[in-house]
């Protein structure tokens, strides 16, 4: 496995991201030319910080299901907008400068994001094609930046009603009342934004479930395929909802919840055509 941790840059900025890429090598009993999807990974945390329970733990899941995995810590505040989300497009380029190396299939390119990273996978989702992104990055062509899917978990998504402001307002800053409704990821949705995969509980405090069925409704309207699962009970911020990823005080162990990975596997094999 070629597990590396690569400095990822914002251009126009003094502030890096740092990529943590579990890929795993090839064999010459098992494909050995075989070119394998990756899935990144952004951990959330209200854009204050970025969770390790939404890191590497969700990475070695999908590592072990045969897909490359990577975990973007990209920057939060007081780093503001565009920076971590020009982060991400820089990531999925260096997915595709260096396919051939980490034997990467650089049309499968799947962003997972877990609360306040579910907003930056799916602001990447909605923004990939946007002329300010290819501009900022020197891309000659925006296909270079086209995302395959997401997988949302618990994600922010309104500037609206059901907001979870801390989020908006760790992202923009003083910017906040001028960029809060174009962040309101709801409105964004084109038939651009690639195929979603969310999940949420209807009893999230923090994040309410609205944030995901907004985006599903969006996705409908525009004939993304979609799918989402809402569980009856949980709390916000679950992760794998197991032992594995409860937090220090012991909450976040919600059995009914621990299929939505297993639910994203088969999401995923439609998405990527492995079986």
């Amino acid at each position: 496995m070629f597990h590396q941790k690569i400095a990822i840059p914002a251009p126009g900025y003094n502030e890096q991201a740092s990529l943590y890429t579990y890929f795993l090598d090839s064999s010459v009993e098992m494909r050995p030319d075989e070119k394998r999807p990756v899935i990144l990974i952004c951990p959330g945390g209200g854009y204050g910080m970025t969770s390790d329970r939404e890191a590497e733990p969700i990475a070695m899941q999908f590592l072990a299901m045969g897909y490359h995995a990577a975990v973007l810590r990209y920057s939060c505040s007081p780093a503001e907008y565009p920076v971590a989300l020009l982060q991400v497009a820089n990531a999925v380029l260096f997915f595709k400068e260096h396919a051939n190396e980490y034997h990467i299939d650089s049309d499968k390119i799947i962003l997972q994001g877990s609360s306040a990273g579910g907003h930056l996978a799916a602001s990447y989702g909605v923004f990939w094609n946007r002329d300010f992104l290819k501009e900022t990055l020197n891309v000659i062509d925006s296909e270079s930046l086209r995302p395959a899917g997401l997988i949302l978990s618990y994600p922010v998504i309104t500037s609206g009603e059901y907001t979870h402001q801390v989020s908006f307002q760790n992202l923009l800053g003083d910017r906040y009342e001028d960029l809060k409704a174009e962040l309101s990821l709801e409105k964004q949705v084109s038939a651009d934004t690639p195929p979603t995969f969310l999940w949420h509980t209807m009893t999230d405090n923090t994040v309410p479930v609205e944030n995901s069925v907004l985006f599903f409704m969006a996705l409908k309207n525009a004939g993304i395929p979609a799918e989402l699962h809402i569980y009856p009970q949980g709390v916000h911020g679950l992760s794998l909802a197991n032992y594995e990823t409860q937090s220090i005080k012991g909450i976040g162990i919600q059995k009914e919840c621990q299929s939505w990975i297993k639910l994203a596997q088969t999401w995923c094999e439609t998405i990527t055509q492995r079986d």
